[in-house]
């Protein structure tokens, strides 16, 4: 039997050029210029309603009716895997056996335990045991999988007993886990101990369903507001996913299963056609690593257990893109928009989460998500990508998927085919680097609505969605840069009440984007017209510089009295940058210029300099002589606990420079920065 979904390569991805703006030509190598300007949005594509979505007929393939397993991999394809843990991936396979969680110690006891991720990890170490006990067929795997399974069943709540229990993260990992279990070990559990197992998914299934599923109307409130659901937003997507998996492997034996499916399919054909469909992430690198499994989790128990494909639609095929140029010439450290870690703490080795994102040292980039991408795509370039995270030493969650995702025969291109500069029109985010080795210089700028401009162009057309941007940051306008081996400017990691004076961007009296300052969901009730004529006006590329020009005034609201602000970008291969903004609004008002550096400002009047160990950002400030200049310490209010995240404690991350424009109504900055040894 052939592996179709997951062991063979899959169908070409159709074409997405109606929701796509305008389009870059760019060699191999980014060696040809590339300019876009102000580029349309193109009317976005019907999507079907969300009621047409829920009444899909959901059917297993007629070969997987009554068998087990056959959520993920069937008993044939089994066999398969067993050649591979001996073969191909034989060195690889016997690192993941030496690591299993499972076999370490017995499970956290009922109630279940409490501390961050704790129950999502169970999860991890739940699936990992169950599919190495399936292909070694270990006594001890199955007693370990055994006990951690029927422990876990009987947490209460999954998840947090202060935040939305039953209902996130954690019931999505668990019901992924618990159900591909039972559907694994099936022929392995007593008919008492599969019945226990039934019992317990059907009812954390019939939790997670409700949830999720759409407010009924009744006589007694017609009126009543229908529910919205942030569909692209990783709360949404992860619990979905694992109601995926537990209804595939329960059909046939419990009744609801055919409708938890047909919500978890709605929910993620929402997430496909309405995720950027440049393959940029809104929430940022550290939430594509959390994130991008359970898109791809869904995706294949869909299709190996239904034979239909959703993989054509939504940005996976353009990963490699966003993966790759993420990555800083270090290949340890991110270009880090959006919520990630703890920025300059974390690069320094310090912080509370150092230890969870570089585990060994090295990064837990989740890069086998890749794997399975190159496979179902048959693309060397993604492939090459993947190869590259693994020779940098990265990790991932659940390395036990590399066995079925990574097609060992699929030979990556090399990384040179891929261009040194990218331009995602629809999330408005450029990316330029002078090579992909580790001492090349790397720039990145980006000016647009959070989800891209496509999502704005379709929200009218989706009534139940309610985007949720609380990881996208008011940074618009800002821009990051990495020269001579080291991070020189940019972003301050996750906040618990994110600010635009936290990223290199400008405050109009004080007052920064969105409604910033209320609450951690900064774009939240912010008029997207407005928004969305934020974007990148120019980008021309090639291998000896690039020149970006941002239109970021749409990012702040109205009652600023912005006009205008206009930031040009100019980036020469060794790291000099210069920057140029004009800003003009309707009263005169106090404009303040950002710049961000892990290391102190030293300086005064018109030169400063950041220095760390390697490499000095010196600063040089031309232009009006009425600027007064200011360098502190950058304090920022942390995240606080699940449900409480604008509580936590306040941070120093990293340092400022503050250019300071009196009251005026137009203002002109001129800073050109350097990077020396």
């Amino acid at each position: 039997m052939r592996f179709r979904s997951l062991f063979s390569v899959g169908l070409s991805l159709a074409p997405i050029g109606a929701i796509l703006i305008g389009a870059v030509s760019i060699a191999p190598g980014g060696l040809r210029a590339a300019t876009v300007q102000a580029p349309p949005v193109a009317a976005p594509a019907a999507l079907p309603t969300f009621d047409a979505l829920l009444r899909h007929p959901v059917r297993l393939k007629p070969e997987l009716v009554g068998v087990h397993p056959r959520v993920f991999v069937t008993k044939a394809e089994i066999e398969q895997l067993r050649t591979r843990a001996k073969t191909t991936h034989r060195d690889w396979w016997a690192g993941v056996r030496t690591k299993l969680a499972a076999r370490r110690g017995p499970p956290p006891p009922a109630p279940g335990p409490q501390e961050r991720r704790s129950q999502n990890n169970v999860a991890f170490a739940i699936a990992e045991v169950s599919l190495a006990y399936a292909v070694d067929q270990r006594p001890e795997d199955l007693a370990a999988a055994r006990a951690w399974l029927l422990a876990a069943i009987d947490y209460e709540p999954w998840g947090y007993t202060y935040n939305k229990p039953n209902v996130d993260l954690a019931a999505g990992h668990l019901l992924y886990a618990i159900g591909w279990a039972y559907d694994l070990l099936y022929h392995d559990l007593t008919d008492a101990e599969r019945a226990r197992v039934r019992a317990s998914l059907e009812r954390h299934a019939g939790l997670v369903y409700d949830y999720f599923a759409p407010r009924a109307q009744s006589a007694s409130a017609p009126s009543a507001s229908p529910k919205r659901f942030a569909f692209t937003q990783n709360h949404d997507f992860i619990p979905t996913a694992g109601l995926a998996v537990t209804a595939l492997a329960l059909l046939g034996e419990s009744a609801d299963a055919p409708k938890w499916a047909a919500l978890a399919r709605a929910h993620h054909h929402r997430a496909g056609t309405l995720l950027s469909p440049d393959g940029y992430y809104y929430e940022g690198m550290e939430y594509w690593i959390f994130s991008a499994p359970w898109l791809v989790h869904f995706l294949d128990a869909w299709e190996h257990s239904t034979g239909e494909s959703l993989w054509e639609q939504g940005p996976y095929k353009h990963w490699k893109s966003y993966v790759a140029h993420s990555l800083l010439p270090d290949t340890q450290n991110i270009f880090d928009f959006g919520d990630a870690w703890e920025g300059p703490l974390t690069r320094a080795g310090k912080g509370e989460e150092y230890a969870r994102v570089f585990p060994g040292g090295t990064l837990q980039s989740n890069y086998n998500v890749l794997y399975r991408v190159a496979t179902r795509f048959k693309d060397p370039e993604t492939q090459a990508v993947a190869a590259r995270l693994a020779a940098a030493g990265h990790s991932n969650l659940e390395e036990f998927w590399t066995l079925i995702w990574r097609d060992a025969a699929l030979a990556p291109a090399p990384m040179s085919a891929l261009p040194l500069h990218h331009h995602f029109q629809d999330s408005g985010v450029v990316f330029w680097r002078s090579g992909w080795d580790a001492s090349a210089t790397a720039f990145a700028a980006k000016a647009g609505p959070p989800e891209g401009h496509a999502a704005v162009a379709r929200l009218a057309a989706v009534p139940e969605w309610e985007p949720s941007n609380g990881h996208a940051h008011p940074d618009v306008g800002s821009f990051i840069l990495y020269a001579r081996g080291r991070y020189l400017t940019g972003d301050t990691g996750y906040a618990g009440v994110p600010l635009a004076r936290h990223h290199n961007t400008i405050t109009i009296d004080g007052v920064g984007q969105g409604n910033e300052g209320k609450t951690h969901e900064v774009w939240d009730q912010v008029d997207l017209r407005r928004l969305a004529t934020a974007r990148v006006t120019r980008a021309d590329l090639s291998a000896a510089g690039a020149t970006i020009v941002l239109d970021s005034a749409g990012a702040y609201a109205a009652s600023t009295g912005l006009t205008r602000f206009t930031r040009t970008l100019t980036v020469a291969r060794d790291g000099a940058v210069h920057v140029a903004d004009d800003v003009a609004t309707e009263q005169p008002s106090t404009v303040r210029w950002y710049l961000h550096s892990d290391a102190p400002f030293t300086g005064s009047e018109r030169s400063w300099r950041a220095r760390q160990r390697g490499a000095t950002l010196n600063v040089a400030v031309a232009g009006s002589t009425d600027l007064h200049v200011h360098s502190r310490a950058t304090l920022l209010k942390a995240p606080g606990r699940p449900g409480s995240i604008t509580q936590g404690r306040v941070d120093e991350r990293g340092y400022e420079l503050e250019l300071e424009s009196p009251a005026a109504r137009e203002h002109r900055f001129d800073v050109k920065l350097t990077a020396t040894p």
